[in-house]
């Protein structure tokens, strides 16, 4: 319960503008509903997809910089402030960053798409840039975060994660068209493990340390299993880059291993948060999250056997469909809890009143198609993936597209209520 006074005191002073973080929230949004649309139009590609320019790869982007990175910029830029007690000092270097951001994923997608190497240059330098000078937001907020050494840790990796996939990102979108990586290839793969497990999964796994036991009513995490579970992460990610770019099997096996171990410790930490809580009924958003912790751990099975050859003939495909999966269904999860908990402070900040309950700015209904939706495409896709069964591809990524709308309305139902 400390951990829950301690977030919350003083919070509403140090709240953005609504208009802010919803942006992102938004954009992640509409964001959601175009890569499920590319994966219908790339089904025949996206099942055996192993890199290249096309539909397959701009909607893994549109997933992992439209919807993740999105996502991820506008709560932690809420979120931090209010962890750390320190508000922003100005507002307009988010607004740029979104301004930045939104057009460069867009533009980098549509050249994805197309297969033009300039719109994609362009796009990944205008991506790029928004994303720097996110990170100098991001390193402001987290030095102050003393009195959260474990969550900064995590932030610390994230953003060193961050700004080293954003260099790769560049130089592949370049070498599309110059072709001057020594193995394009490996940087691809380092660039995955970068974005995939760096920069969001560190971001997750840090932010799970307040989120999960404030919506529990929990205390935090103890520290010294806490700081085992981000060394044993950290360690993973730099290991699993450093076995991409040398194109080492062992490496990467090794890095899975004490990925393995660094997914139980932080597990079992939140299967303790959950236990020891005082709320015991934590709604859909928890059955999202739940399934997320369960996908963790497979997707670094899957990868194993994949390196070995033992993950069918579109292991690698699998794999990385697997590691979209866990933080897509994760963010999914956290978006819907957050979405209507800003909402509810700052409508009883502009009121003046007390917060009004979650249920009367969001309803249930569309969350309920959309997790149902949810659940069938990611297992629907993965069997077509592991079958090389392309129109069932198809009628899984419809089935997505189907539970991204209904997310869609979701986002614009709570927003509605705050205009």
């Amino acid at each position: 319960m400390a951990l829950v006074a301690t977030f919350l005191s003083g919070a509403k002073s140090r709240l953005l503008p609504a208009s802010i973080p919803f942006r992102f929230f938004g954009a992640a949004a509409i964001f959601h509903l175009l890569m499920w649309t590319a994966l219908v139009a790339a089904a025949q590609q996206a099942t055996g997809f192993r890199g290249g320019p096309g539909p397959a790869l701009a909607s893994v982007h549109l997933l992992t910089l439209g919807v993740l990175t999105t996502t991820a910029i506008g709560a932690s830029v809420q979120l931090l402030p209010v962890a750390t007690r320190r508000a922003l000092a100005a507002h307009w270097p988010i607004r740029l960053v979104f301004w930045l951001l939104i057009p460069g994923i867009a533009t980098l997608c549509t050249g994805m798409y197309t297969v033009r190497s300039y719109i994609m240059i362009a796009g990944a330098g205008l991506t790029v840039l928004g994303l720097i000078i996110y990170a100098v937001l991001l390193a402001d907020n987290l030095r102050r975060a003393r009195s959260m050494p474990v969550v900064a840790a995590y932030g610390w990796a994230a953003l060193a994660a961050l700004l080293l996939l954003a260099a790769a990102g560049l130089a592949l979108a370049i070498d599309f068209q110059v072709g001057a990586l020594p193995d394009h290839r490996a940087v691809v793969l380092a660039h995955m493990i970068l974005g995939g497990f760096g920069f969001m999964g560190m971001l997750a796994l840090g932010f799970s340390h307040v989120l999960v036991p404030m919506f529990a009513l929990a205390e935090a995490p103890a520290k010294r299993p806490a700081v085992v579970g981000f060394a044993l992460a950290a360690g993973a990610v730099a290991v699993g880059a450093f076995g991409a770019l040398a194109d080492s099997t062992a490496v990467l096996a090794f890095a899975a291993l004490i990925g393995l171990g660094a997914a139980g410790v932080h597990l079992s930490l939140m299967r303790r948060a959950l236990t020891k809580g005082m709320r015991k009924h934590l709604g859909l958003s928890f059955v999202l999250i739940r399934a997320a912790w369960l996908l963790l751990p497979i997707t670094l099975l899957v990868g194993l056997a994949a390196l070995f050859g033992r993950a069918g003939a579109n292991g690698p495909t699998l794999f990385g469909f697997m590691l979209l999966s866990w933080l897509l269904t994760f963010l999914l999860g956290i978006l819907q809890r957050i979405v209507p908990f800003l909402a509810s402070m700052h409508v009883s900040r502009a009121d003046g009143g007390a917060p009004p309950p979650l249920s009367r700015l969001a309803a249930s209904a569309p969350l309920k198609a959309h997790a149902v939706c949810h659940g069938i495409a990611l297992a629907v896709v993965t069997t077509a993936i592991a079958g090389g069964y392309p129109e069932l591809f198809r009628l899984g990524a419809g089935i997505g597209l189907v539970g991204a709308a209904a997310f869609a309305w979701f986002c614009a139902d709570v927003m509605r209520r705050l205009v």
